[in-house]
């Protein structure tokens, strides 16, 4: 169903790979919502990835982006907004990737250059995109920028490796340029922590699927699907959240505040 929350905005969506990606799902329902978008991801993603059918449903422009540079994030902004008439109202960061998880490297043998890239595609790629945006000026008042992140930025995950202190940089971002952006331009900055969930970069990771039905198990509600996280996006890019920013919100079906279910015990 269709509120037309997003009606007339227009917006920017990182990190859509294919239909499992969240962003794919967010893709989805920020257009269901009435807004006009385009696509992006760094032209690696583009060839293992299958965006132009998401692109061709939504009759979205795709512009490839490597988030980790500066020039790629002012070309795609600029295009942007030739392309969709006017300053942005919203933009999503769904951009994580940790090579020594990729390489199963454990956390007390990681390979240092391969964790700075790991910070740099992670979470300073979301301080990149906001300085672009507001270098541009390419946000109209009252926008909101949201990121993804993860509970294992405040809690130990032992296999999530240094993506954990990525999502804290990723949530120390949004506080901080939350503060410079509220100020300047009403825009809003927050993070939502997701519940685990199955996409194909998630489910790389070791013991993905132990840990997702332990999650399920533990949370009242269980967990929050790609399809529950899109809604709850759209709302925050929308006007009915202007007073919320450099917030944290987990969006995770109570696991984040529970401390043990006995569902887990006797499960």
């Amino acid at each position: 169903m269709s509120y037309n929350l997003l009606k007339g905005k227009r917006g920017v969506i990182f990190g859509a790979l294919d239909d499992k990606s969240i962003a794919w799902k967010i893709a989805e329902r920020c257009v269901e919502e009435g807004a006009q978008i385009t696509l992006t991801n760094a032209p690696v993603a583009l060839r293992f990835g299958t965006l132009d059918a998401l692109a061709e449903k939504l009759d979205a422009k795709i512009i490839q982006a490597d988030a980790t540079s500066s020039e790629d994030l002012d070309n795609l902004f600029r295009e942007s907004m030739d392309v969709l008439g006017g300053q942005l109202d919203f933009v999503l960061h769904a951009i994580g990737m940790s090579v020594n998880v990729r390489k199963k490297k454990e956390y007390t043998d990681l390979n240092y250059d391969w964790m700075m890239k790991t910070f740099d595609v992670s979470a300073i790629s979301f301080h990149r995109t906001m300085q672009s945006l507001w270098k541009l000026d390419a946000m109209n008042e009252w926008g909101s920028i949201v990121g993804l992140s993860y509970i294992a930025a405040q809690r130990v995950f032992p296999d999530y490796s240094e993506m954990a202190e990525s999502k804290a940089l990723l949530e120390s971002f949004a506080r901080s340029f939350g503060y410079h952006y509220g100020n300047r331009k009403k825009v809003r900055v927050n993070t939502i922590s997701q519940s685990p969930t199955v996409t194909t970069a998630g489910s790389g990771i070791k013991g993905f699927d132990d840990f997702f039905n332990y999650a399920d198990k533990m949370s009242p509600l269980g967990n929050a699907s790609a399809e529950a996280c899109a809604a709850y996006c759209v709302s925050l890019f929308s006007d009915l959240t202007q007073m919320v920013t450099m917030q944290n919100l987990f969006h995770d079906g109570g696991f984040s505040t529970m401390g043990m279910n006995p569902a887990v015990l006797h499960g």
